[in-house]
């Protein structure tokens, strides 16, 4: 008897299913490859093969539906700004909005009736509303350490102290920047390929296994450092860059430079492909250190242990036995420009 109810019941709810849903017969609705594709059954998550020259935006998808108060419709959804010819999507997953509508028969379509994703649509008939933006500049003075801030794997109170001492951030050091542990980098998420992120640095290592300073970071197993830390073979506090790529470790032995425990500024520029360190006692005065670095190799395309994640720009600290030496960050200045998008493609 309680077989048969339950059968029964399955069998109504498969019937009202079947009948109330219809696979779009022109799926998908906004792509950035138009055409037939077969993609749940190709194994490369990274699908370089359908990407489109004569779209801006790739790998669009993933939408969520939105209607406004006045009955207008759009489509939210994620993609892709990929460097070109390498396909190296160095920011990430991103978010565009598309219009749409619905047509008589029933179906949700682009307004302007093509199904390939565009960088600018129509805006919406609503009032502008303001929303709080995130200044590109933090000096650490509300006492409260901002949520736009990102940490691996654990919550940055748990390290990061705006409170210990008044208008600064001390970060207490921990792992190497390798763990999947306990690790400190404060850190902003990059919204364009060309950025300057700079900060003044308080730091005073007493022995090797201390070092803080300016990251840009993939994962665990990409990034590059520069950092302040106590060196044996000048016997006391310099400057160098150390670099992960797909987990092979580079010091740049030539980039050292013994240096004051005083306080330091560093600052990371990027500039479309290329990005590299410099660094300043005064603030106005830099002095460029090390190599100029490749900014496409910071991509789920290039990195062998990371998906989806983008590429993140921060303070970092290490303390690496006792978990305790701190450094004191006085502001973290983020400058992006938005509206240059990505640079034209390199010729191979």
């Amino acid at each position: 008897m309680t077989n048969h109810f339950f059968y029964s019941i399955f069998i109504y709810f498969f019937l009202v299913f079947y009948i109330i849903y219809e696979g779009d017969p022109k799926n998908p609705i906004v792509t950035s490859v138009p055409g037939e594709s077969n993609e749940r059954h190709d194994p490369d998550h990274l699908k370089p093969k359908y990407f489109n020259p004569d779209s801006v935006l790739q790998k669009s998808g993933h939408g969520s539906y939105v209607e406004t108060s006045l009955g207008e419709v759009y489509l939210v959804h994620l993609c892709s700004r990929p460097f070109a010819p390498e396909l190296r999507c160095t920011l990430g997953r991103e978010t565009t909005i598309q219009k749409m509508e619905w047509t008589e028969d029933g179906w949700l379509r682009m307004a302007d009736g093509d199904n390939l994703a565009k960088e600018y649509v129509e805006e919406s008939k609503l009032p502008e509303y303001p929303v709080l933006q995130i200044s590109d500049f933090d000096d650490f003075d509300s006492g409260e350490l901002g949520n736009w801030y990102y940490v691996p794997h654990i919550m940055p109170q748990s390290f990061a102290d705006v409170k210990a001492r008044p208008w600064y951030v001390r970060i207490r050091g921990q792992e190497s920047r390798t763990s999947l542990n306990k690790v400190s980098i404060l850190a902003r998420k990059l919204t364009s390929v060309y950025a300057a992120v700079t900060t003044k640095m308080e730091y005073k290592p007493e022995v090797y296994q201390h070092s803080a300073g300016l990251i840009i970071y993939y994962d665990n197993m990409n990034y590059i450092n520069l950092r302040k830390y106590y060196s044996q073979t000048l016997g006391g506090s310099a400057l160098s860059i150390i670099q992960l790529e797909n987990g092979e470790k580079t010091e740049y032995l030539d980039t050292r430079i013994a240096v004051e425990d005083v306080p330091i500024y560093l600052r990371l520029q990027i500039e479309g492909r290329q990005l590299w360190f410099e660094w300043s006692y005064d603030g106005e005065n830099y002095t460029r250190i090390g190599r100029t670095f490749d900014t496409t190799k910071f991509s789920d395309e290039y990195c062998k242990y990371g998906e989806f994640t983008g590429t993140f720009v921060g303070l970092t600290c290490a303390d690496r036995v006792l978990h305790k030496h701190y450094a004191d960050f006085d502001f973290f200045s983020y400058e992006a420009d938005e509206e240059k998008g990505m640079p034209a493609p390199e010729e191979k």
